[in-house]
């Protein structure tokens, strides 16, 4: 099973993709430390710090490359990153391969942005600051990924209420797409 994680930064991919690895023991790939490496080996027409849509569209092919080679070889993957954007998505709608995508409410980044959002957003890598964010932008990034993510027919789940119990929602969905329906021995 290909499992593709997408959504705004700081939304957690990286949190669900290590919480899918100790349930089921599928490895993941995280789309930032491929663009890294792209970047570093001098390979692609991209910065880092440009555009989340830029960057999606150079590493597009290498990407569906590799998630096409895994499903090819019946391998169980999880790959997560901002860079998985459902226009590019959509064209993966094979059987053994879900896709979806995390955001936040308006509501929820209203009230949590400093304390929760930004607070956690190492939660599992530790890569400093990142840039900094604005609460507008942020806000409109949420808004435009949902608004994507309806345009192109993919899964969205927003963040709304209570961060873990919004997570183990995501979680057993995913459980109920792959039929994992136990934990690793």
């Amino acid at each position: 099973m290909i499992t593709l994680i997408g959504g705004v930064t700081h939304a957690g991919k990286t949190l669900l993709a290590q919480r899918l690895l100790e349930k089921f023991g599928f490895p993941y790939l995280s789309v930032d430390h491929l663009k890294m490496g792209l970047w570093r080996a001098g390979i692609g027409e991209f910065e880092p710090l440009d555009s989340t849509e830029h960057i999606a569209l150079q590493m597009w092919d290498v990407l569906k490359g590799m998630i096409l080679t895994a499903h090819e070889n019946r391998q169980n993957l999880i790959v997560e990153g901002i860079y998985l954007l459902p226009q590019y998505v959509r064209e993966l709608g094979f059987d053994g391969i879900i896709s979806l995508h995390i955001g936040f409410s308006k509501k929820y980044i209203d009230e949590n942005f400093r304390t929760k959002i930004l607070e956690n957003r190492n939660a599992i890598e530790k890569r400093g600051n990142c840039g900094l964010i604005d609460k507008e932008n942020f806000v409109s990034e949420n808004c435009k990924l949902k608004e994507l993510c309806g345009l192109h027919g993919a899964n969205f789940f927003e963040i709304d209420g209570d961060y873990h119990l919004e997570m183990d929602k995501i979680v057993k969905w995913i459980e109920s797409q792959t039929g994992q329906k136990r934990e690793r021995i």
